[in-house]
């Protein structure tokens, strides 16, 4: 169950073997240990951001803000030519 290879990305952030032999350690028995284990993995799974998922936001990001700043800029000039016309 806990070979040290996560289920993710994010999961790499949570050692689950160290956590659970922490639990046993602490007197935790193994059946609780593990159920511990597997529900503090899926929380980091679920709320943890990995680089990756940051690089991917951001690449989002950055296609987002390029196309709201073309659309101002197109729509700036479209302005100034009418505004020029009227003078």
């Amino acid at each position: 169950m806990f070979s040290g290879k996560e289920h993710s990305m994010a999961s790499a952030a949570f050692d689950t073997l160290g956590y659970f032999e922490k639990l046993k350690t602490a007197g935790v028995p193994e059946i609780q240990a593990k159920a511990h284990t597997e529900a503090m993995r899926e929380i980091v799974e679920e709320r943890l951001a990995t680089k990756q998922d940051l690089r991917e936001m951001e690449a989002r990001l950055t296609v987002n803000l390029t196309n709201r700043f073309g659309v101002m800029l197109a729509a700036a000039v479209a302005l100034l030519t009418a505004l020029i016309k009227l003078l």
